[in-house]
């Protein structure tokens, strides 16, 4: 039996149809029912991640663990985030040496050591922020150091960070594309040059199954973390306005300075913080700092280690992101 933490979401969702699809046993941990996993006769169990309990339930019996589920987000109260993504992540470690499972493949994010800078060509030496600018990368870098440090010779653990995700099924980065693009919410930050590599959804989940399959006590993946993304990279606004294109909105064309959007998100930050606010500010220091940078990596270690190779390219993931959102957003029919 497989397990995968989140398997109602659009990665963990992923990874459970390509397990189905060679055979697998899958069961699933997420905090709601989903009949989509009923209807593919995944077991489902159904609770949070912080409660040990469940968890030891869930993984009992399991020989593999995707561990996928996390709050993310570039706002939001830290002890949110802690639970979650912390506390759940020590929650997954303690069951599966309780249990005995021996293989346990963790889902992390570049985010986790961008310093507000250029990531251009960086590999996993990169280190870890002396400060983070949300709870969203702080949290995961601690659980992405505690899954690093689980590995021994009882169990084998593996990280990966796949980078902004996308693609038919998204519920999270396309989503809030197109919904700032229709309000007219979205600016260029800066000349709009910069370089970035997203990973479409089908990459991002054969990765996990190709380092599950390397991953072994002892194995070279073992006990090491990986960037996984698309080799492709191009500048971000280009992938906005492809995603806005296909979603039939116009390209962004206003532009603000990286130093006005960061002092307009310290500014919204510091409101909605004394004034508690509901919801999330329009901009963030954190979201100034990541569309005004470039962020593409050196894959060459998930390539040699376990031969990750993008499978699907940006411009036929595009294609299918089109037909997606066509067929979720139909035309209307004019009547005769």
């Amino acid at each position: 039996m497989i397990l995968v933490t989140g398997g109602r979401g659009f990665l963990g969702g992923a990874i459970v149809r390509m397990l189905l699809e060679q055979g697998k046993p899958v069961r699933s941990l997420a905090r709601h029912h989903c009949p989509q996993l009923e209807a593919a006769g995944v077991e489902q169990i159904i609770g949070d991640l912080s409660a040990p309990l469940l968890v030891e339930k869930a993984i009992k019996g399991c020989d593999l663990v995707y561990h996928v589920a996390a709050i993310a987000g570039v706002w939001g109260k830290y002890q949110d985030f802690y639970t979650a993504n912390v506390i759940g992540t020590e929650n997954v470690i303690n069951a599966c040496r309780n249990q005995e499972v021996t293989r346990l493949v963790y889902t992390s994010s570049p985010s986790v050591v961008f310093d507000g800078t250029d990531m251009e060509g960086v590999d996993e030496s990169a280190p870890y922020p002396q400060h983070f600018h949300a709870v969203y990368p702080q949290t995961k870098a601690q659980a992405e150091q505690l899954v690093l440090a689980a590995n021994g010779d009882q169990l084998a653990t593996v990280a990966l960070r796949p980078h902004l995700i996308w693609g038919p099924g998204d519920n999270h980065l396309v989503p809030r594309i197109l919904e700032r693009g229709r309000k007219g919410q979205l600016r260029r930050i800066g000349k709009g040059d910069n370089l970035i590599d997203a990973v479409y959804i089908d990459n991002a989940a054969m990765a996990h199954l190709q380092a599950a399959q390397q991953l072994a006590i002892g194995s070279p993946v073992a006990g090491k973390v990986y960037f996984i993304a698309n080799n492709e990279p191009i500048p971000l606004w280009d992938l906005v306005n492809q995603i806005l294109a296909d979603g039939n909105l116009p390209p962004v064309t206003r532009t603000i300075s990286p130093q006005l959007a960061y002092l307009v998100g310290a500014l919204l930050e510091t409101i909605y913080k004394n004034l508690r606010l509901t919801g999330e500010p329009r901009m963030t220091r954190f979201v100034a700092r990541e569309l005004a940078t470039a962020h593409w990596f050196d894959l060459s270690a998930a390539r040699r280690d376990f031969g990750y190779l993008p499978q699907v390219s940006i411009k036929e993931g595009m294609e299918r992101l089109r037909v997606w959102l066509q067929q979720e957003n139909p035309a209307p029919t004019r009547k005769k």
